[in-house]
């Protein structure tokens, strides 16, 4: 198992993978249609957009999370 203090940088590997894994997906998709090997080009389009997306997230994460706290009022 992996130990706890690494939950954050899991997750958003996970993350990051499915939301990839969908968006490079229907990109695919509109730009080639189901054609002879898209899975190919989706599997292509699929690994290049993870290897950016996973340390996007670990960047830009932290940072909309100070900026969506900011933007919530506290209870009264």
């Amino acid at each position: 198992m992996i130990p706890r203090k690494f939950e954050q940088a899991v997750f958003l590997f996970l993350l990051s993978g499915l939301i990839s894994c969908i968006i490079s997906f229907v990109a695919t998709f509109r730009a080639t249609g189901l054609v002879d090997g898209f899975f190919s080009l989706w599997g292509g389009a699929f690994i290049a957009s993870w290897t950016v997306a996973f340390p996007v997230a670990l960047l830009v994460v932290p940072i909309a999370r100070r900026a969506a706290k900011s933007l919530i009022a506290d209870e009264l």
